[in-house]
C-alpha cells in the first residue's frame, strides 16, 4: 500500500470523516461522491488501485489520485489518498489505520465503490477471475464493514453512522461481477441489522447505467432508449444519493437496496 502526498489540514470546525473506496479515475463514480461529500462538510480518506485500471481498457490515469485529493482540499476537506490492492485480507485494516492517522479521527461513513468487474460468463468464467471478484467484490466489503464496526463508537441513542454499498444487477455476460456484487448486497444489508446497536446505518444503491469511460457507442444508444428521462446517469446523480443517506435528514432510511437509475428498463 503506498499513498499519496496530503493536503494540509484547512483550519475550521471538525469535519466528520467519509471512507470512500474505489476513487481512482476523476470520472468515476467514487470521485463524484468524495466530491459531494467534501462539498458538503465531509473530511474524505479515499482508496484507489492503479493496476487495475490499467489492466481495463480505459487504462490508469495518471496523477488521478493527486489531482482528485486537490479538488477535494480546495474544497475544504482533509485528505487521504491511499493506494490499497483490496484483494489482499489484511487491507481493510490498513486503510483504516491510515485513514485515523492522517485525519485524526474515526471514520463516520463508509462508501464501498471499489469494484472487480471483467466481462465474462458462465463458460468462460475462470477460477481465478471468479475468486478475484469475490476477493475484492465481497470478501473486502464484509472485511471493510466488519474493521468499521469494530472500530465505530456513536453517543447512545444516536444514529450518526453510515454504510453505503453500491451495486449492480447485471449478471448474464457478467457472472463474477454480477455474483459477487450479489454477495455485497447481503453482506450490507446485514449490517443494517447486525450493526443498528452503534448507531449505524447501512443500505445499498445501484446507480444503474452509468458512463464513466467503459461503454460504446451501440451500448450507449441502446441504454438511453431504455431509460425514460433520456439520458445515461451520471456520478453526480449517485453522489446526491449518497450525501443524503450520509446525512443527518437520511437516518431513517435503512437496511434498504435503492435504484437510482432514472427507471432504466432491467
Amino acid at each position: 500500500m503506498t499513498t499519496s502526498e496530503q493536503p494540509s489540514p484547512t483550519s475550521g470546525p471538525v469535519r466528520p470523516i467519509a471512507l470512500i473506496t474505489g476513487v481512482g479515475r476523476s470520472i468515476g463514480i467514487g470521485a463524484g461522491i468524495a466530491r459531494r461529500l467534501a462539498a458538503s462538510g465531509w473530511d474524505v480518506a479515499f482508496t484507489y488501485w492503479t493496476p487495475y485500471d490499467r489492466r481495463m481498457d480505459w487504462g490508469a490515469e495518471p496523477g488521478a489520485a493527486a489531482a482528485i485529493a486537490k479538488e477535494l482540499a480546495e474544497a475544504g476537506a482533509r485528505t487521504a489518498a491511499i493506494e490499497a490492492d483490496l484483494s489482499g485480507p489484511d487491507a481493510p485494516t490498513r486503510i483504516f489505520d491510515e485513514a485515523e492517522q492522517r485525519l485524526g479521527g474515526p471514520v463516520t461513513a463508509l462508501v464501498l465503490s471499489h469494484a472487480e468487474s471483467v466481462d465474462s460468463g458462465l463458460l468462460d468464467t475462470t477460477v481465478e477471475a471468479f475468486d478475484r471478484h469475490f476477493a475484492v467484490n465481497s470478501r473486502a466489503s464484509w472485511l471493510l464493514i466488519r474493521e468499521y464496526g469494530l472500530r465505530f463508537r456513536s453517543a447512545p441513542g444516536t444514529a450518526t453512522g453510515r454504510i453505503v454499498a453500491l451495486t449492480s444487477d447485471h449478471t448474464v455476460g457478467n457472472l463474477p461481477y454480477g455474483a459477487s456484487k450479489g454477495a455485497l448486497d447481503r453482506i450490507t444489508l446485514a449490517a443494517a441489522h447486525e450493526l443498528a446497536h452503534l448507531g449505524v446505518t447501512a443500505n445499498v444503491v445501484n446507480p444503474g447505467p452509468v458512463d464513466t469511460g467503459w461503454m460504446n457507442d451501440e451500448l450507449r444508444e441502446t441504454l438511453v432508449r431504455g431509460t425514460p428521462l433520456g439520458r445515461l446517469g451520471t456520478p453526480q446523480d449517485t453522489a446526491h444519493l449518497v450525501e443524503f443517506l450520509c446525512s443527518a435528514e437520511g437516518q431513517w432510511v435503512n437496511g434498504q437496496l435503492l435504484k437510482s437509475n432514472g427507471g432504466a428498463a432491467s
